[in-house]
C-alpha cells in the first residue's frame, strides 16, 4: 500500500490493515480550498500534522466544512519536498494510547503545501489577498516571536498584500506552547510592521488597518508529539505500508510520511476572529474568552501538568531513569506525583470552568505520564529548569496559606539543588541538561544554601526565607547529600510526612 491519492483508492486494503481513511472527496476539497482558502498555517512540523491536521480531518469527515488547510514551511523546505509532496500531502497519523493500542488514520486535510521559495511566496501573497481567508496560525516556537525575526516581517508583508486588496479582517493565531502566546506574537509583529512602515515598505494607512482589523487571539495548546518512532514505523511496514522511512533533513528535522502522538489533546482558543473561523469546535476545540484561556494555561503550567513533569525530570535524573513512563512504574515516584498533584497542587488551582482540573489531572497521572509509547526523557525535560521553577511551583507556594502543609514542593526545590551537583544517587557523575543559570547557581551554592540564594525571587517566584520555607529546603537538601542512596531514602521519608 502506498500513501498517495491513488494508493488510498484501494480502501479495502487499508481497512484490512486497521487504517482509517478520509470520509470525504479529497480532490474536491482541495479545489474548493484553492479557490476560497480559509486557513493557512506556518510551520509544517509534527505537531501541526498530528494535532491540527487531524482535528481538521474530523471536521471534514463530519461535513461541517468543505475546505482544508494550506501549509507553509518557511524554515526547512525539505520537509515539504520529502514529507508532503512525496506523499501527495497525505499523512499517516498514529495515536499511541496508554493501553498499548495504536489508532492509525490517513489524514488528508492539507489541501496545499508550499515552501518559502519564489513560487511559494507568490502563492502566499495570492492566498492573503483572498477575502475568504479567516486565519493564519503558527507553530514556529516562541523563539521566532521577535520583531527582528524575518518571519514577523514576512507575515506583515502578506498582511500588506491583504490591505492593498481590500483589507478584509482576519486573525493571526499563535498555537505555540507558551503562555499569552497571542499577546507575545502581537508584541513582536507590531514593531516589525512599524519598522516596515518607516522604511516605506507598506502603504500609508496600513498600520491603522492592522491595529483595527487583525486579531491576535491567545490559545492554550497541549499535545505531546515526539519524533517519528521506530516501533511505529515497523508497525506500519508490517501493515503493508510502503516508503515509511524516517527522514532527517539537512537542518536536522526528524520527519516521515507518518507522525505519532499521544491520545490526549487540548486546544483552548480566545474567540476573537473578525472574519470567522473554521468550525474547529466540531473537533473538540474550545472557543472562549481571553480570561478563561489564561486560567486553563495556569492550570496546566502551574498545577496539573508541568510541575509533575519537572519533578519527574529532576528525580529521574538523580535516580537513573531515562523514560518518564518508567518513573511512573516506580511506586515511590508514582506516589510522590500523586501527592504533588492531588494533595498540594489541586486544592489551590483556579477552575477555568471549561475543563475540569480534577479530570485533567486524572488523565495526566493515569494515562499521559505512564504511556510507554511516549519516549520522553527526564533529561530532556530537565533542560532550562532554572527558568521553569517559578512558573511551575510559584502559584502553589503563593496560594498555600499554611506553608507547613507543603512537603513535595520544597522537596523538588531541594532535589534541584542536589541535581546541580552532577552526581546521581549511586554516586556516579552525570552531566546536567543545559540551563542558562546553572553555573551561576552552582557558584552561589559553594557556601551552602544561603539566605541570599533561597530568597531569590527570580528563581522561585517567592522569597523562601521570608515565607518560612527555607529551613525545609535546606533540611531536605542535607538529607539528599548523605551519600549513596540518600535521594531514595529522602524520597521515602517525605512520603511518610
Amino acid at each position: 500500500m502506498k500513501l498517495s491519492l491513488n494508493g488510498i483508492q484501494d480502501r479495502a486494503a487499508w481497512e484490512r490493515a486497521g487504517i482509517a481513511l478520509p470520509e470525504y472527496d479529497v480532490r474536491a476539497m482541495r479545489e474548493k480550498t484553492k479557490e476560497n482558502p480559509v486557513w493557512v498555517h506556518f510551520g509544517a512540523g509534527n505537531i501541526f500534522r498530528a494535532f491540527l491536521c487531524a482535528a481538521m480531518q474530523r471536521v471534514l469527515d463530519s461535513g461541517a466544512s468543505d475546505r482544508g488547510i494550506i501549509a507553509c514551511e518557511t524554515y526547512d523546505g525539505e520537509i515539504i519536498d520529502r514529507a508532503y509532496t512525496a506523499y501527495d500531502n497525505l499523512s499517516l497519523v498514529a495515536v499511541m494510547r496508554a493501553d498499548g493500542k495504536v489508532e492509525k488514520r490517513v489524514v488528508a486535510s492539507v489541501a496545499e503545501a508550499v515552501k518559502a521559495d519564489e513560487a511559494g511566496l507568490a502563492r502566499m501573497r495570492e492566498i492573503f489577498r483572498s477575502p475568504s481567508l479567516q486565519m493564519a496560525s503558527l507553530t514556529v516556537t516562541e523563539k521566532a516571536y521577535k520583531p527582528e525575526n524575518p518571519m514577523m516581517r514576512l507575515i506583515v508583508s502578506f498582511l500588506s498584500e491583504r490591505y492593498n486588496a481590500g483589507g478584509t479582517p482576519m486573525a493571526i493565531v499563535s498555537m505555540d506552547n507558551c503562555a499569552h502566546n497571542g499577546d507575545k506574537l502581537h508584541a513582536a509583529m507590531m514593531p516589525a510592521a512599524e519598522a516596515m512602515a518607516g522604511e516605506g515598505a507598506v502603504a500609508a494607512g496600513f498600520l491603522d488597518w492592522m491595529r483595527e482589523n487583525v486579531a491576535f487571539p491567545n490559545t492554550m495548546i497541549d499535545k505531546i508529539t515526539p519524533h517519528p518512532d521506530e516501533q511505529i514505523r515497523q508497525m506500519l511496514v508490517d501493515d503493508g505500508v510502503e516508503d515509511m522511512e524516517i527522514i532527517h533533513t539537512e537542518k536536522h528535522t526528524a520527519t516521515a510520511g507518518f507522525v505519532n502522538a499521544e491520545q490526549a489533546e487540548y486546544l483552548v482558543i480566545e474567540d476573537n476572529f473578525p472574519n470567522g473561523h473554521p468550525p474547529l469546535e466540531k473537533a473538540g476545540m474550545l472557543f472562549t474568552d481571553k480570561e478563561t484561556v489564561d486560567k486553563v494555561e495556569k492550570m496546566k503550567v502551574g498545577t496539573c501538568l508541568n510541575p509533575l513533569h519537572t519533578a519527574l525530570a529532576i528525580l529521574g535524573c538523580l535516580l537513573g531513569f531515562t523514560k518518564i513512563s518508567a518513573e511512573m512504574a516506580d511506586d515511590d515516584l508514582s506516589e510522590f506525583v500523586d501527592r504533588l498533584g492531588y494533595v498540594e497542587s489541586l486544592p489551590v488551582v483556579e477552575d477555568p470552568g471549561v475543563l475540569s482540573p480534577k479530570k485533567f489531572l486524572d488523565e495526566v497521572v493515569k494515562l499521559r505520564l505512564p504511556n510507554p509509547f511516549l519516549p520522553d526523557t527526564p533529561q530532556r525535560i530537565a533542560t532550562d529548569t532554572s527558568q521553569k521553577l517559578s512558573v511551575r511551583f510559584g502559584h502553589t507556594i503563593g496560594a498555600t496559606q499554611d506553608k507547613s502543609k507543603l512537603h513535595c514542593v520544597p522537596f523538588v526545590l531541594a532535589a534541584w539543588f542536589r541535581y546541580l551537583t552532577g552526581v546521581d544517587d549511586e554516586g556516579n557523575a552525570f552531566t546536567p541538561s543545559p540551563d542558562p543559570r546553572m553555573e551561576e547557581v552552582r557558584a552561589r551554592m559553594a557556601n551552602g544554601l544561603s539566605d541570599e540564594l533561597l530568597s531569590d525571587v527570580t528563581l522561585f517566584g517567592h522569597d523562601l526565607v521570608a515565607n518560612g520555607m527555607a529551613p525545609v529546603v535546606r533540611a531536605k537538601f542535607s538529607e539528599m547529600m548523605q551519600g549513596k542512596g540518600a535521594v531514595r531514602r529522602a524520597l521515602k521519608k517525605v512520603l511518610s510526612e
